[in-house]
């Protein structure tokens, strides 16, 4: 009972915070942002509605307390029935999305009626499996996190909560002379891609910005939003990434997110890192049958086999390595004041992506703001920012990932991180 008491309590502390924080960054109405929600309010999406709602679905939860009661067997079990059912509901939406977009079908509503129901059912035993299944991952995300000593008495802080949920999608506006976010926006989930094309287009003519609504996987409010997903890797991954988020809120890095880029990059660098090694920490010890077959680590700096070009046997396309060579060129072209030409080359650069298969809307000034943050892993968007590999290099000299995230943590600019990693 005392555990649950203390649990409430945190929760309703860290909802304060958090709608603290976000009233906080409310700019005044003199600020760019808010000329720029002068074309989103009316679709930014309600964090403050969703937390209040998702905090009382944990707490609902937590009063029955039942995952503890379940041995280990049990509880995997609950896991992949949710994952299942959940790949169910993918399927049937899948199905009902290309029959209303049959044009041979009339009558849909009667057509549908079926599917609709078998649908509704589906998504009722999602309600019902979806809390439990949730409580138990993050119940082993927790155990994982307090033997990585990243815990106050054994217990994380805040407590590892988060709700699978469909997602807000994000408007990111970077200046058109310079990569750098300048805002990023939360607005509604059902926007359509003409939609989207539609916001980004008033935006950029009115404003003279770069702008794109991109898709996001996570969100570091509390409990933390996380995608739909039948990737359990992944999702420990993700689930892992924005609990982080939740940690570093109370400490000055997480506080100073905003301001800088460079502390931005830090701060989702970071995450990055503790996500991808503690969801694998949780994969093997709790899952070990979907551990991929090969774990050997990759080498940093991948060196090719063969270093002569051979036509006859071309090399696949590689993503991170084209994107990082984009980014690198774009940023030259910047520098030189050539905005024209690198906003062309980067359309070039599109149509190279979606020739190999990747169909990218747009690569715009506002694509590499947001994707060069994430730099856990050499190459990509980053291009040559040193802020990744500063990050990276702390990691890699620190004695454990707690000694890594305690130093980086109490970081309030990037200077701090470069002394830090040059010892």
């Amino acid at each position: 009972m005392l555990q649950r008491i203390y649990q409430a309590l945190e929760y309703t502390t860290y909802i304060l915070v958090c709608a603290s924080l976000l009233g906080y960054s409310t700019p005044p109405t003199t600020d760019k942002i808010e000329n720029i929600r002068a074309f989103t309010r009316d679709i930014e999406f309600d964090y403050i509605s969703w937390m209040v709602d998702a905090s009382l679905l944990k707490l609902e939860s937590a009063t029955v307390n039942l995952p503890h009661s379940l041995d280990p067997a049990a509880q995997k079990e609950i896991v992949t029935q949710y994952l299942r059912v959940t790949q169910l509901s993918f399927e049937q939406e899948h199905q009902l999305e290309g029959l209303y977009a049959d044009a041979s079908i009339l009558d849909k509503e009667t057509a549908s009626a079926t599917l609709r129901a078998e649908l509704a059912a589906t998504y009722d035993r999602i309600a019902k499996i979806g809390p439990l299944a949730e409580a138990i991952l993050q119940n082993q995300v927790s155990e994982i996190l307090a033997e990585a000593d990243l815990t106050m008495g054994g217990q994380p802080t805040p407590n590892v909560l988060y709700h699978s949920t469909p997602l807000p999608m994000a408007l990111i506006v970077s200046p058109r002379e310079r990569i750098e976010q300048t805002a990023n926006i939360s607005v509604a989930m059902d926007l359509t891609v003409d939609e989207q094309a539609a916001l980004e287009k008033n935006v950029d003519t009115h404003l003279n910005v770069s702008s794109l609504v991109v898709p996001i996987g996570g969100i570091g409010v509390y409990p933390t939003m996380v995608m739909e997903t039948t990737d359990i890797r992944w999702l420990l991954e993700v689930v892992s990434h924005e609990w982080t988020h939740n940690y570093l809120t109370l400490r000055p890095l997480g506080i100073l997110y905003s301001e800088t880029p460079e502390l931005r990059t830090m701060n989702e660098t970071t995450a990055s890192i503790v996500g991808n090694e503690i969801g694998t920490r949780v994969l093997e010890r709790f899952y070990p049958e979907l551990m991929p077959a090969s774990t050997s680590p990759r080498s940093l700096l991948s060196l090719p086999t063969n270093p002569l070009p051979d036509d006859s046997n071309p090399p696949p396309f590689d993503f991170r390595a084209a994107m990082h060579e984009t980014r690198v060129t774009v940023d030259a072209l910047l520098t030189e004041g050539k905005v024209k030409e690198a906003e062309a080359y980067m359309e070039s650069r599109r149509l190279v992506f979606l020739e190999n298969g990747y169909l990218l809307r747009k690569i715009n000034q506002a694509y590499f703001a947001f994707h060069g943050a994430y730099a856990d892993v050499p190459g990509g968007a980053a291009g040559e920012d040193p802020v990744g590999p500063a990050v990276r290099a702390l990691r890699a000299q620190s004695t454990s990932l707690a000694d890594f995230v305690n130093t980086i943590s109490w970081m309030t600019s990037f200077e701090q991180l470069q002394e830090a990693a040059a010892k």
